[in-house]
C-alpha cells in the first residue's frame, strides 16, 4: 500500500516557497508567537511560506470552481469560506502555528479575510462538566458541546453571512457567559483544536472539511512535526 504521506527534508520543502515573499516582520512575529515558543523569521520563511503558497493555490482553485459553477447555472456565485482544520497534541504550539498561518494567508490579495476559531470555545461550561461528573475528563471528546461545534462548522461551510462561536477564557479555565466571537463572511476559516480531526462512530469532523489529510514531515524536530493539517 502506498504511503498516505509525503515526506520532505527541510531544504526540499523550503524550495517549494518559490518566489513567495516574506510579509511578516520581527515585530509581527513577537505578537504571534506564544509564551516560550521558539520560532524566528527563518523558520517562517522555510516552513510556513511554502505551506502558505500551497494553501493559496488550493483556495484560488476552489474560488474559481464556485465562479465557474455559478456561471454555468446563471447564478451569483455564493461566498463559501475555505475551511482549514489544524489539530495536534497538547502544548505543541497549535495556537502559534495557526496565528502565523492566519497572518500569512491574510496577506494574499485573493483572500484577505481570514478568521481563526478554536475548539476550546465549544468546551462545556465547568458547571455542566461538574453536573455530569466530567471535570476530570475536561479536554477529552466527551467534554465538548459537539452538536454546537458541528452546527457552527455547517453554517460556515454553507456560506451563512454571520456565524458566532463561544469564547473560552484560559485565565479562569471556563466559557465566558454571553460573550461570542463572530465570523462574518470570511474568505478562509482556520479551526484549531485537539479534536478537529477526531473520527469515531458518532462524529466525523472530516465530513465538514475535505477528505484528504496532509501531514507535513520534516527532517528536524519542528513545530510542524506534531501537527496534522486538514485542507
Amino acid at each position: 500500500m502506498p504511503d498516505r504521506y509525503l515526506a520532505f527534508a527541510r531544504d526540499d520543502w523550503a524550495t517549494l516557497r518559490a518566489a513567495t515573499p516574506l510579509t511578516l516582520t520581527e515585530e509581527d512575529l513577537d505578537h504571534l508567537r506564544g509564551i516560550n515558543e521558539r520560532i524566528d523569521l527563518d523558520e517562517v520563511a522555510t516552513v510556513y511560506l511554502p505551506l502558505s503558497r500551497l494553501l493559496n493555490l488550493y483556495v484560488s482553485a476552489v474560488q474559481d470552481l464556485h465562479r465557474v459553477s455559478a456561471t454555468f447555472l446563471g447564478a451569483i456565485s455564493p461566498k463559501v469560506p475555505y475551511v482549514i482544520g489544524v489539530a495536534g497534541s497538547v502544548a505543541v504550539g497549535k495556537s502559534t502555528f495557526s496565528r502565523i498561518l492566519q497572518a500569512l494567508l491574510a496577506r494574499w490579495p485573493d483572500h484577505p479575510r481570514v478568521d481563526l476559531v478554536t475548539t476550546d470555545g465549544f468546551l462545556l461550561p465547568n458547571r455542566v462538566l461538574e453536573e455530569r461528573g466530567l471535570m476530570e475528563r475536561k479536554g477529552f471528546p466527551e467534554s465538548y458541546d459537539t452538536r454546537a461545534l458541528l452546527e457552527f462548522l455547517r453554517q460556515v461551510k454553507s456560506g451563512v453571512e454571520s456565524v458566532t462561536a463561544p469564547v473560552y477564557d484560559h485565565t479562569v479555565y471556563d466559557i465566558v457567559p454571553d460573550e461570542v466571537v463572530t465570523v462574518s463572511s470570511p474568505d478562509i476559516v482556520i479551526v484549531e483544536g485537539l479534536n478537529v480531526l477526531q473520527v469515531d462512530r458518532a462524529v466525523n469532523y472530516k465530513s465538514i472539511f475535505k477528505h484528504t489529510t496532509y501531514r507535513l514531515k520534516i527532517s528536524y524536530a519542528s513545530l510542524l512535526s506534531n501537527h496534522h493539517l486538514l485542507i
